[in-house]
């Protein structure tokens, strides 16, 4: 039974998102018996570029995948090209997990609550620094050219684009290529370039194709921060598939197809920037410059992700002075009283959205880690190489969401699949699986054999040693791949809503529902809660360990 868990969990995941390309590409050209639509016709593309405004929304879509992955990759490469092992760089490393579990809507929420015209920033230096007695009418949440949304995204993927270099890094044993560099003169940040960051980018280039596809694509962030007249191409989708008009499906699968157009310019579009810059940088590499530049490199990498970092915790702590803000006038920097009213108020309207959000993302987690684990289990014990398939775990993170999630609806409505909880588990599973994956494989792969064959010596069988020997040894970084995949299962929006067809209500589609209102206090309320469950996951993922391993120090952090 083991060796089926490799395939198993490959067509968990190749499966459905071949099923809703293949379902959203049939109505994109008219064909769809359900709604009359009976013919292959170019009816669909026809009322898709008689949209308006669709020009500027495929320009902003695209501009703001690749811009922003462009900057919160050289936020990381910078950092670890400064890194030199202080206190500072140790505690920004042990916050990488704890921020990737935040989700993108209360980020969203709590950058916009941060740098809005009347937000904390604007109160804080007002009126001593500003003049300021009244908010400026300036457009900075929403503007046209997506800013805003750039920013937001950035702050999101920076966490995980470390993440994934965190994990890679030990393969290429970086601290020696270092020290070989710096016995040539080499400055520290300058050698990390030179010698460690080439051999990096191959094993993250899958991981940043991700994040070009997600930033593309996204839903939520885009309806929270991006622009709204013409809104980004994924939130015009949605809005045209839930239109009253079932006619209009078919040019939201003609959008929905284009859109993954517009991510495959995107991935094209970087991959030929990475032919030119290694064009380009050859003779940097090989010039034999050894000093110039250090000094820039680390003030710059320690001080991007420092300010990335408090930009992040300020705006979830601007989400906490929002929940209990009473009376605050501008431009008093804190709220003239505090009250607990507003979460007197929401409380009771989410208990059903807040047992939908936790029963879901635990019975997600845990049917991936049964998955993920058979499949780790597997690869040891038949030494299969670590990159054997693992480019598929990337296909429901490459390819956007609107792109097949659509197609999966129509599939799951032609087969009498009704919205139900069940449906949204398994859509949660095409995400759930492949970071719960990439967060426990490199833990799982550089556990000591040798703990296994001494078991093995003393008469253990092979399940007998998992169970009593590998799991236990594995028990912290196992909970707190856990405690990431519920993180992502709790900030899934769009999965959520059309997979449960609205009859699903978690906290994160709630939140973002709430966007659209007026009321900050409620906003931050639904986005405060929505951060908070991640990390209470994360404090039990960091706690179990310590109890169960209190009098054996070493068990409580093998990775």
């Amino acid at each position: 039974m083991l060796r089926l868990a490799p395939t198993l969990l490959i067509a968990l995941l190749a499966l459905p998102v071949g099923a809703g390309l293949l379902m959203v590409f049939l109505p994109a050209f008219g064909y769809l018996p359900a709604l009359g639509g009976n013919t292959v016709s170019m009816a669909p593309w026809q009322s898709l570029v008689a949209q308006p405004g669709l020009g500027r929304s495929i320009a902003v879509s695209f501009a703001s995948g690749l811009l922003s992955t462009l900057m919160a990759l050289l936020v990381v490469v910078l950092f670890l090209a400064a890194s030199r092992g202080t206190w500072l760089d140790r505690s920004i490393r042990r916050l990488v997990s704890p921020l990737l579990a935040i989700p993108h809507a209360a980020v969203a929420f709590g950058l916009a609550f941060l740098i809005a015209p009347s937000g904390l920033l604007a109160r804080f230096f007002s009126p001593g620094l500003t003049g300021w007695e009244r908010p400026p009418d300036w457009l900075i949440v929403n503007d046209a050219m997506g800013l805003t949304l750039m920013a937001g995204l950035m702050l999101k993927e920076v966490p995980f684009l470390l993440l994934m270099c965190l994990a890679a890094l030990p393969q290429l044993q970086p601290e020696q290529r270092v020290m070989l560099s710096r016995s040539l003169g080499y400055a520290p940040s300058i050698a990390w370039l030179k010698t460690v960051f080439p051999a990096l980018y191959p094993l993250i280039r899958l991981p940043i194709y991700a994040v070009i596809a997600y930033a593309t694509s996204v839903v939520d962030m885009a309806m929270i921060l991006g622009p709204t007249l013409p809104p980004t191409l994924s939130v015009s989708i949605l809005t045209w598939f839930n239109d009253p008009d079932l006619n209009r499906r078919f040019m939201a699968s003609a959008g929905a197809v284009l859109q993954l157009g517009v991510t495959l310019a995107a991935l094209t579009t970087w991959w030929l920037g990475e032919q030119c810059v290694k064009r380009l940088s050859h003779h940097w590499l090989v010039n034999g410059t050894r000093q110039r530049g250090a000094l820039a490199i680390a003030v710059g990498g320690r001080g991007l992700l420092g300010l990335t970092t408090l930009l992040v915790i300020s705006a979830i702590a601007g989400l906490a002075v929002f929940s209990v803000a009473g009376f605050w006038r501008f431009p008093d920097a804190f709220p003239g009283t505090l009250t607990l009213d507003h979460w007197r108020r929401i409380l009771p309207m989410i208990s059903t959205p807040l047992v939908n959000t936790l029963s879901v993302g635990l019975a997600a987690t845990l049917i991936a880690a049964v998955l993920v684990v058979a499949a780790l289990e597997n690869a040891a014990r038949h030494h299969l190489p670590a990159h054997a398939g693992q480019w598929l775990l990337y296909l429901p993170l490459i390819i956007p969401q609107v792109a097949f999630l659509f197609g999966l609806v129509v599939a799951a409505e032609s087969i009498n699949l009704r919205p139900q909880r069940a449906l949204v588990v398994a859509a949660h599973l095409l995400f759930v699986v492949p970071y719960l994956y990439l967060s426990l494989s490199e833990a799982y792969r550089r556990l000591d054999p040798r703990w296994l064959q001494v078991a093995h010596s003393l008469g253990a069988s092979p399940w007998r040693a998992f169970w009593q020997v590998r799991l236990p040894l594995l028990l912290a970084p196992l909970l707190t791949a856990c405690a990431v995949s519920l993180a992502v299962s709790i900030g899934q929006y769009l999965p959520t809503l059309l997979l449960g067809g609205g009859r699903v209500p978690t906290i994160t589609t709630e939140a973002v529902a709430m966007a659209s209102g007026g009321n900050r206090r409620l906003i931050a309320v639904l986005a405060l809660l929505q951060a908070l469950l991640p990390f209470i996951g994360f404090s039990l993922a960091l706690l179990i360990p310590r109890l169960a391993w209190a009098k054996r120090r070493q068990m409580r952090g093998v990775a």
